[in-house]
């Protein structure tokens, strides 16, 4: 996902879908992604330029997908964003590949902060 030089970027989007298959055939189709699974409840897709996922282990939102930007070092990220007004949603934890936090902006908006350290 990340590489150098990422730092502060938009790095990822993940949509909470209700059914995979059907989110990879109308993607696959409408646009040529190209897919990667991660078992039943999480598919990472590929556009030739982003990567996003697609997951079944949130509700779908209906204010659209969560963007995900990287951080070199996740901790400041975290105390940059809480000293900016963010609120802090579901603090640090670790993923397969990494460690993330959510944080509302200040109009409501729930976004994502991750690293691979």
């Amino acid at each position: 996902m990340a590489s150098k030089g990422n730092d502060k970027r938009i790095d990822y989007v993940e949509f909470n879908v209700t059914d995979i298959a059907a989110s990879k055939a109308f993607y696959g189709s409408a646009f040529g992604w190209t897919f990667t699974d991660y078992g039943p409840e999480y598919c990472e897709f590929g556009d030739g330029r982003l990567t996003g996922g697609f997951t079944t282990l949130g509700p779908v939102r209906s204010g659209g997908p969560l963007v995900i930007i990287y951080a070199d070092q996740i901790e400041d990220a975290q105390r940059r964003v809480e000293a900016a007004g963010g609120k802090i949603v579901k603090p640090i934890f670790t993923f397969p590949g990494g460690r993330r936090f959510h944080f509302a902006d200040p109009d409501g908006y729930e976004l994502a902060v991750w690293s691979a350290q």
